[in-house]
C-alpha cells in the first residue's frame, strides 16, 4: 500500500471507533481525543489537494472578475441552466446525471461588478472521501470566494447531504472561525487560556498534542461549545466561506404543499421559467460582502461612476489607498467622503474609516 491508502485505512479505523463509542459526558474525552486524531488525518491526506490541487487533481481554473462563485450541487438539479440564464456562458444543459464533465465559466455582472460563476461537475454522497469528481470539486469550491449549494425540488433533505460533504472535506460555509489563537513556544510545554470555561483543560491539552502541538500557549477568546469547533481552530486546513442555499425547479409542484418543509433562508427558483433570478443575483452580492467605492478627481467634482473600487465590506480606506497606488499613501493626507455614513456631504475622515456601498470618496494633501 502507498502512503495515501494507509492514511485512508487508519481514518476509517478512527472513523468505526467513533461511531461504536457511546458519546456522553463519561467519554467526551475520548471522543474528543479521536476526533482530533481524525482531523490530523484528514489534514495529512488532503494537504496536497489544499494547495492548489494536489499534482494535477483539482481543475486548471484562471479565476477572472472581481470575485467567483462556484455552483454545487447534486447531478442534474439545474446549475448549468442557472449559469446560462445569468451568465454569457453556454454550458450543456441535459436531464441525465454529470452532464458536465468540466468547469463551465461565465461572467455576471451586477451592480457594476463582475463576479465569474463557475458551474462545477455534480457533487454526490461520499465526494469528500474522492467519491465521483470529489476532491476536483472540492479544489475549485476553496480557491472560490462564495459557494451556492443546489438541490431540486424532489430531493430537498440533500441539501444537507450537499453541506455535510463540503463539511467533511474541511469548508465551514456561512460561519467565522473560532476566535482562538494558538502561539508556539521554545519550551514549557502546552498551556490553555480558558477564561470562559468552556473545557476541561487536560483534554485541550490532550486534543493539542494529538494534533501534533507540543510547546504551546492556547488561548480561547470565546466560550467554545464543542470540541469540533476546538479542533478546527487547531488545523490549519479549515476554509470559511459564505454560502448561499438553492432549491431549484419549483415550478414543477405545487408550493403551497410543501413550502413549510423548506427553511426560510433557502432561494426557491427555477432558471428555467425566470423565477428568483434577480434575487439571486442578490443574494450573492450580499453573500460576497463587496461594495463600490467611486472616486472623485476633484474635491466638488462627480464621482467616477462607471468604474467603480470593488472592495470588501472589512476593509478601509486605507485599503482604498493601497488599491489605488502604494506611493500615492505617502503623497496623501486627507480624506472626504460622500454617501449615506456620511455624517455630512464632504465629511473629513481618517484612512480607518471603513468602506461602504456607493461611498464617493476624494483624497487630498
Amino acid at each position: 500500500m502507498n502512503k495515501e491508502e494507509i492514511i485512508k485505512m487508519k481514518i476509517s479505523r478512527v472513523e468505526k471507533e467513533i461511531k461504536d463509542t457511546p458519546y456522553d459526558k463519561s467519554s467526551e474525552h475520548h471522543h474528543g481525543v479521536l476526533k482530533a486524531k481524525l482531523a490530523k488525518l484528514k489534514e495529512e491526506l488532503d494537504g496536497p489537494m489544499n494547495k492548489g490541487g494536489g499534482g494535477g487533481i483539482g481543475y486548471a481554473i484562471k479565476h477572472s472578475g472581481d470575485a467567483s462563485v462556484v455552483l454545487v450541487g447534486l447531478p442534474s438539479v439545474g446549475k448549468s441552466t442557472l449559469l446560462n440564464a445569468i451568465t454569457n456562458a453556454e454550458s450543456k444543459v441535459g436531464n441525465y446525471d454529470f452532464t458536465t464533465l468540466g468547469v463551465v465559466p461565465g461572467m455576471m455582472e451586477y451592480k457594476g461588478v463582475k463576479m465569474q460563476i463557475l458551474d462545477l461537475p455534480g457533487i454526490i454522497e461520499g465526494a469528500a472521501g474522492n467519491k465521483g469528481f470529489g476532491r476536483k470539486v472540492i479544489s475549485v469550491i476553496r480557491a472560490s470566494d462564495l459557494v451556492v449549494l443546489m438541490t431540486d425540488i424532489g430531493r430537498i433533505a440533500w441539501l444537507n447531504t450537499v453541506s455535510e460533504e463540503i463539511y467533511k472535506a474541511g469548508i465551514r460555509i456561512n460561519s467565522q472561525a473560532p476566535k482562538m489563537s494558538v502561539s508556539k513556544i521554545d519550551r514549557g510545554s502546552i498551556q490553555v487560556i480558558d477564561p470562559y470555561h468552556s473545557f476541561d483543560k487536560k483534554m485541550v491539552i490532550e486534543i493539542a498534542k494529538e494534533m501534533g502541538l507540543s510547546n504551546a500557549i492556547i488561548h480561547l477568546n470565546e466560550k467554545i461549545n464543542s470540541v469540533d469547533r476546538l479542533i478546527d481552530g487547531l488545523v490549519k486546513n479549515r476554509r470559511y466561506m459564505p454560502a448561499v442555499e438553492v432549491v431549484t425547479k419549483i415550478d414543477t409542484v405545487d408550493l403551497n404543499k410543501i413550502q413549510r418543509k423548506i427553511p426560510k433562508e433557502v432561494l426557491l427558483m427555477s432558471a428555467d421559467k425566470g423565477i428568483g433570478i434577480e434575487e439571486f443575483k442578490e443574494r450573492v452580492w450580499q453573500g460576497l460582502g463587496m461594495v463600490r467605492v467611486y472616486l472623485k478627481r476633484d474635491r466638488n467634482g462627480e464621482a467616477d461612476k462607471v468604474k467603480p473600487l470593488i472592495m470588501k465590506k472589512e476593509q478601509s480606506l486605507d485599503n482604498v489607498l493601497k488599491r489605488i497606488s502604494s506611493q500615492m499613501r505617502d503623497d496623501i493626507s486627507r480624506a472626504y467622503i460622500w454617501g449615506e455614513n456620511a455624517r455630512f456631504p464632504g465629511q473629513e475622515v481618517s484612512f480607518s474609516f471603513p468602506v461602504f456601498d456607493e461611498m464617493e470618496v476624494w483624497f487630498g494633501r
